[in-house]
């Protein structure tokens, strides 16, 4: 198998691609955005990633790899497309759907079908299979397929898919094995085989743990808002038992995993997972504990400034998708006595106005910190003193030298700090 066709060239498809175009396969990267194609084409990138650009112009340079916008024959076929949820909570298989049915008619006997996409369990065999039989190659032994799902993180992707541990299911052992030999090509950390429906679970209980836990240092810090305590120094204290670890507290979860997977099993089994439905619950609801937090502190401010620091889902990268910062915004733009400034330097493209750096806190009445991003922690606040309004900050996430900001006099409010 020589020829691989990664459709979807986002923050998993493009990485991949661009790995296996590095390691010797003819790569196909197709999007169905003009836009990504000719970015890729000329050796660009779209999305900020550490070490991408280097590997995506390399791969680009040497002939391996090159972007369409629709799918190439080639002997394996990798679909890397998002799986967001509905306003209802429930799975949105639509673009797995759009690139299996885009490559029905490129498929012949022999070919390798791999799902990268997260999804609820059961879509590989109940979902994906049907489309791909249109093709009328048998599956298990004309058309082989398998469920291979990231397991990387934002700012660590390339390391993280060379070196982590890897997860395959296939339909049949012949398709996991089939799929081994793919990622043997690169994958450094071990890899487990297993059924396809096994290895979707796995990768949602992967983010549905980390949730929970989340979950818990929220409602800690709720808790200690309204008890009087510091959730932060409750977590350190606690943490220094060896069984313990409790999470930092956020206002929001955020990301296109865990935000997300967590509802494909309450999907599933909605009367069993109450644990893990309660905990997604916990976490949607922070945006409006700080928003409600903010409202606290300028409640005695006409027409208050709000300059909003960060808008990704974490600290430095820029993915924004299902960022809690979002969904504060948007509450802050209903407030019609609230006027907002955003800065974030890692974000190029969002849906609401970007401010430059002293636009933003220039006037400003109050700084809502969002986003733990590194550059945030060396703002001076002696100079930021001079341009705002009135000397108030709320730190989401406990990042910032508070007695630096204090010596400033600005009043510092932290979140989940009574």
């Amino acid at each position: 198998m020589k020829s691989v066709c990664v459709l979807g060239l986002g923050y998993i498809g493009l990485p991949t691609a661009s790995i296996l175009a590095s390691n010797g396969y003819r790569v196909y990267g197709v999007d169905v955005s003009p836009k990504i194609v000719e970015i890729i084409n000329n050796g660009d990138i779209h999305i900020e990633e550490p070490g991408l650009k280097t590997l995506v112009k390399a791969a680009i340079n040497s002939g391996n790899l090159k972007a369409y916008n629709t799918p190439q024959e080639a002997d394996v076929f990798i679909i890397a497309v998002p799986t967001p949820i509905n306003e209802d909570k429930k799975a949105d298989l639509s673009y797995i759907e759009i690139a299996a049915n885009s490559i029905v008619d490129k498929l012949k006997p022999g070919n390798l079908v791999i799902l990268e996409s997260t999804s609820p369990p059961g879509t590989t065999k109940d979902f994906l299979n049907p489309i791909l039989e249109k093709s009328k190659l048998k599956l298990g032994e004309e058309l082989f397929v398998a469920h291979c799902p990231e397991r990387v993180l934002p700012g660590k992707i390339i390391k993280e898919l060379i070196q982590n541990k890897r997860i395959i299911g296939g339909i049949d052992e012949k398709s996991a094995q089939m799929a081994k030999e793919i990622y043997l090509s690169f994958v450094e950390g071990d890899i487990h085989l297993t059924d396809t429906t096994t290895a979707e679970m796995v990768k949602i209980m992967e983010n549905t743990y980390r949730d929970v836990n989340i979950a818990l240092a929220n409602e800690l810090a709720k808790i200690s808002h309204n008890i009087g305590v510091n959730a932060w120094e409750v977590a350190e204290l606690a943490n220094l038992h060896p069984r313990v670890n409790i999470h930092s507290p956020s206002p929001g979860v955020g990301g296109h995993c865990i935000s997300v997977d967590p509802w494909f099993i309450v999907e599933k089994v909605p009367m069993l997972a109450r644990l893990i439905n309660e905990s997604r619950d916990i976490n949607d609801s922070m945006p409006e504990f700080t928003y409600d937090l903010l409202m606290q502190q300028i409640k005695d401010i006409p027409n208050a400034k709000i300059t909003m620091l960060g808008v990704t889902y974490k600290a430095d990268v820029d993915d924004v998708r299902e960022s809690p910062a979002t969904k504060i915004i948007e509450m802050i733009n209903n407030n019609p006595n609230l006027k907002l400034s955003i800065y974030d330097p890692h974000v190029k493209y969002f849906d609401y106005e970007l401010s430059g750096f002293e636009e933003a806190f220039k006037e400003s009445d109050c700084i809502l910190l969002t986003v733990n991003h590194s550059e945030f922690k060396y703002i001076d606040p002696a100079q930021i003193a001079k341009i705002v309004k009135n000397k108030l900050i709320i730190d989401t996430r406990n990042s910032l030298d508070r007695q630096k900001w204090e010596k400033s006099d600005f009043k510092y409010i932290l979140l989940g700090e009574g």
